[in-house]
């Protein structure tokens, strides 16, 4: 990390004629490119990748869409061997951020429609002259890509419901729909993951990031992708005037008038695509990989599927599929993905603490149960030996960066998560009464602390279940530090 760092540095220099003042990782996404945010004489994102194909596609993409007079960032710098860039800095905001700032609102409805009307112009004046041999994989979003999504969705979510059906069947209905989609009136250039994550906000303009998986498709795909984001759970007033303004914009830029019903029938076929697609990566990442995140986003996302089965139409009958997801979307298989959650008759308290191993020594549990868990934090990288670091503690911003971004400690705590969400339910359901939990780490003040903050929110979170929190350490100092 410290060789990027220098080379990042050097790049910046050679570049603008100054030394960086500095470079901060910022968090990552679900890819392997890390970001960093350099500061100096102009303030930058660098971004490193060992995926040469990929930055290639996008530094290609960026100069195309630039030209186009597209909202994407302007590229400033690449190394020689294509391995760093850096690139425009749009900050932190996200459309998404604004949304849960501030709730559903005219300031967040227009950069909504902000967001569809530069989609738009992305879409059509960007696929002029747009070569698409620069794509990543395919260059078409075509039946295969459809039919594999399609199937992505069935061996990562559906099977694992060990639900009856007819294999051949569906296979069939999964080509007749790929067919009927890829019969649009209208293809272009095709963001592939436009969601409110990848729409920057900045002085109230909007930015677009991560489109390097573009290629060309179907317009309809990338306005459900937005609208029908999980996260963002638009209320469906909001989805049809929003679906209305886009048409509009579309026959703005098109200069001609579209077939809206026929449109608006294969886009609630890309829905239903964008949907199921989104279902099969949170089994993948949540079954499968067993990251709690994505576990607690199935509810969400079946529920969603359910109101769309039962308020929408594809426009081609598909006699199978629509069996399997009828029976997909009951409340017994919903149910199943839910987390009890905790009522005021609930006895069960989790007791967590955050220790010393060098000075206090692990916590006794008083209670009748006489027992729980103790988690070493030992094993993370510790930030009680920066300087920087030596007064503060697990809650301060630069700690949880640090903690966050350079070590394992989010690996760490989704295991934990994993092993605690067993004994919450099982104790939840027997109506047991206490628990503990204790996370040690050599000083009591970093690592143990943001561990034993971070299992408190997920189960209150997750559960709603009551928490006692304590900070062996840092209570009895009062959150005071010194060095000496």
């Amino acid at each position: 990390m410290q060789e990027t760092m220098e080379q990042v540095a050097a790049l910046y220099t050679a570049t603008f004629g100054a030394s960086p003042e500095s470079i901060d990782k910022v968090p990552q996404s679900g890819s392997d490119r890390v970001y960093y945010r350099v500061t100096g004489p102009v303030v930058c994102i660098a971004t490193t990748s060992k995926n040469i194909k990929e930055s290639q596609t996008f530094l290609q993409f960026s100069k195309h869409f630039q030209q186009r007079g597209c909202p994407v960032p302007s590229i400033y710098a690449v190394n020689e061997e294509e391995t760093i860039y850096l690139q425009e800095d749009f900050g932190d905001v996200s459309l998404l951020n604004e949304l849960e700032q501030h709730g559903y609102n005219d300031h967040v409805y227009a950069l909504f429609q902000q967001s569809l009307q530069q989609l738009a112009h992305m879409q059509i004046k960007g696929h002029k002259d747009f070569n698409y041999d620069w794509c990543i994989t395919s260059r078409e979003f075509g039946r295969q890509a459809i039919v594999s999504d399609l199937l992505y969705f069935r061996y990562y979510f559906f099977d694992t419901l060990k639900i009856p059906y007819d294999k051949e069947k569906l296979i069939e209905d999964f080509e007749d729909l790929s067919i009927y989609l890829t019969r649009v009136d209208h293809k272009y250039f095709m963001f592939r993951d436009f969601q409110s994550r990848n729409v920057m906000v900045k002085e109230g303009k909007v930015h677009f990031i991560d489109y390097q998986g573009g290629m060309k498709g179907a317009v309809q795909y990338d306005v459900a992708s937005l609208l029908w984001q999980a996260k963002a759970e638009l209320p469906d007033e909001w989805k049809n005037n929003l679906l209305e303004y886009y048409m509009d914009c579309l026959e703005n830029v098109l200069q001609k008038e579209i077939d809206r019903t026929r449109f608006v029938s294969q886009y609630n076929g890309y829905v239903l695509i964008r949907l199921l697609q989104v279902l099969g990566a949170y089994g993948f990442r949540g079954l499968f990989e067993r990251k709690a995140h994505f576990l607690t986003s199935i509810p969400l996302a079946l529920r969603n599927l359910k109101w769309f089965l039962s308020n929408r139409h594809v426009g081609i009958k598909l006699p199978e599929f629509e069996r399997i997801l009828g029976l997909m979307v009951e409340d017994e298989v919903i149910h199943r993905f839910e987390p009890p959650k905790a009522t005021d008759e609930t006895l069960l308290v989790v007791r967590i603490n955050s220790f010393s191993y060098k000075s206090t020594g692990i916590p006794v549990d008083e209670t009748d149960n006489g027992g729980g868990f103790v988690f070493d934090c030992r094993g993370i990288l510790n930030p009680g030996r920066i300087e920087e670091y030596k007064t503060q503690t697990g809650r301060d911003k630069a700690v949880k960066d640090f903690l966050e971004q350079q070590t394992k400690m989010p690996q760490f705590l989704n295991s934990v998560y994993n092993i605690i969400d067993i004994a919450v339910e099982d104790y939840m359901q027997r109506n047991f009464a206490n628990l503990q939990i204790s996370f040690g780490c050599t000083g009591g003040q970093h690592r143990s602390v943001y561990a034993a903050d971070a299992l408190a929110r997920h189960l209150k979170n997750k559960y709603g279940v009551k928490i006692e929190l304590k900070h062996v350490v840092q209570d009895a100092k009062n959150w005071i530090n010194k060095t000496y």
